[in-house]
């Protein structure tokens, strides 16, 4: 079903190969196209839901394609930053990064596949997104936002203050995922 939302969605997902080319560009003021193509993604995929809830245009292609489309960004872009050298030499601790990178994007594919399970047992309900799981959809986005920007805005210590960010969101990743967990295991205790 082709909608507002579902464009939306469609949106996110095209805006992942045109951030990469924009990145290797090598463009003056690459990172602040690819920073506010980020940007128009991450604030698409606040809207996509909330105007297929308002609208009444909610699709099963929706319902597939927002969660796959909101993994592959936040995926792809990780591997993006992971892999510029410079970034990585400027980094408060490039292990501590790799490390909450790892389990950023292994939360993703293993909630992924939670839910899809659950649903396949007809308790997706049960694995709901939780109000932390938003917090940290926000925290992670603005992290990504600035990996991508990376230069020092105003003063402000840019990639400094996205890494601490990323940090906590890895933090926050790893709590909503044991809830999931969690609440699939009592769901399923019976069988």
């Amino acid at each position: 079903m082709i909608n507002i939302p579902n464009c939306l969605t469609f949106f996110r997902i095209l805006a992942i190969p045109l951030i990469i080319g924009v990145y290797f560009s090598g463009w003056a003021y690459a990172n602040w196209y690819g920073t506010v193509l980020f940007a128009l993604a991450g604030i698409s995929d606040a809207l996509d839901g909330y105007l297929a809830r308002r609208w009444n245009q909610t699709s099963k292609l929706g319902e597939f394609l927002d969660p796959v489309a909101d993994k592959l960004l936040v995926s792809t872009m990780l591997l993006l930053v992971m892999s510029n050298f410079e970034l990585q030499q400027a980094l408060w601790s490039k292990f501590l990064f790799l490390i909450t990178v790892i389990i950023i994007i292994s939360r993703e594919i293993t909630v992924s596949a939670l839910r899809e399970w659950m649903a396949e047992l007809g308790k997706r309900a049960n694995v709901a997104v939780s109000q932390v799981g938003k917090y940290k959809t926000g925290i992670q986005m603005s992290a990504i936002g600035g990996l991508l920007f990376a230069q020092p805005l105003f003063g402000l210590p840019i990639l400094f203050m996205a890494e601490m960010l990323l940090y906590a969101a890895g933090v926050l990743t790893i709590w909503p995922m044991t809830i999931y967990l969690r609440a699939a295991y009592k769901a399923v205790k019976g069988d």
